[in-house]
């Protein structure tokens, strides 16, 4: 497919939407025909997103582009569904949703509309040919990317430990005491210990390739004191030696666009500002010792969707993604 598409912002004001923006602008087949919010309706996208000045004159719409070829819902978790069920788009109109409202397989139904997981590592030809995508959480991502090849071989024979740090965008924009800079600088906390929501899509995930994954995943999250990333330690007893779990790590993703196994031990800004997950793998006596980093706004969320799109139209993957880490 040569032409370009119509692509559409829901919910146009936020991180997300603010990242979903500074990709699509540079998008080689895209065009921005409107940035719905009801809270900036009339003023210039500039306004809110102050890093895209000079960039683009796009204002915010009051109303949706219900013919747009893509719209990408940047709404909070729960209200997508909602926004849905009140707001009528074509037949043709695909939808990318970054909420997790259609990620787990009882919910990825609503009306004539049919979700398809978007992790492009395990779902790529269901990807490729869905109409609607559901795209991951931002810890999920990096967790999952973990733990597929072990999965895909049957090897999570044990309980799962996951000690994972995020950053303060994870939070969304919306002022909080514990995204209040006087809280957050020099500062973290666990949160949602042992009941993240994402975890119930890790689950999904997992049993996909391993039906008989009966074990328990204990996932500590944690707020960290830097605006954006996530750095997550996964760990479970294997049998599989060092060089073993290395080489099946590097066979499961020889192929993938953004996913690497680096030989070295890795660090957050490797990938910060770019759609790349880097994995580490090590082995400590009988136990197998996975890091993996992201950008949480990025592959842990508007790159992906960016990916996701790209598979639905047949185009390179990597289309308009070749961002430039913040290595200092």
């Amino acid at each position: 497919m040569n032409h370009t598409i119509n692509v559409s912002l829901v919910g146009g004001a936020g991180y997300t939407a603010g990242e979903l923006l500074r990709i699509l602008i540079h998008h080689p087949k895209v065009n921005i025909t409107s940035v719905y919010s009801t809270s900036n309706a009339g003023n210039p996208v500039t306004l809110i997103h102050d890093d895209l000045l000079g960039e683009t004159d796009l204002i915010f719409a009051d109303k949706i582009d219900k013919d747009a070829d893509v719209v990408f819902l940047c709404l909070g978790h729960g209200k997508s569904a909602e926004f849905l069920k009140k707001n009528a788009y074509s037949t043709t109109t695909r939808i990318i949703d970054l909420s997790n409202d259609f990620r787990l397989e009882a919910d990825q139904k609503i009306g004539d509309r049919t979700f398809v997981y978007g992790l492009p590592e395990l779902n790529k030809e269901a990807i490729k040919t869905a109409k609607n995508i559901a795209n991951p959480g931002c810890f999920a991502t990096a967790i999952q990317l973990a733990l597929l090849p072990l999965a895909a071989k049957m090897e999570l024979q044990d309980d799962v430990h996951i000690n994972a740090i995020t950053g303060s965008t994870g939070a969304g924009q919306s002022l909080s005491t514990s995204t209040h800079f006087s809280w957050r600088n020099n500062n973290v906390s666990f949160y949602k210990e042992f009941q993240h929501q994402h975890e119930d899509e890790i689950y999904q995930s997992i049993q996909q390739l391993e039906s008989n994954f009966k074990n328990t995943i204990y996932f500590l999250p944690m707020r960290g004191d830097f605006t954006r990333g996530i750095l997550a330690g996964v760990y479970v007893k294997s049998n599989l030696s060092e060089e073993k779990a290395i080489a099946l790590f590097k066979d499961f993703y020889q192929e993938e666009a953004f996913t690497h196994v680096a030989d070295a031990p890795i660090a957050l800004k490797q990938v910060i500002n770019t759609n790349k997950c880097l994995l580490h793998i090590q082995k400590q006596g009988d136990v197998l010792f996975i890091t993996s980093v992201i950008d949480n706004l990025t592959k842990g969320a508007a790159g992906q969707a960016v990916q996701n799109m790209n598979l639905m139209y047949g185009w390179d993957e990597a289309l308009g993604l070749q961002l430039k880490p913040v290595a200092f």
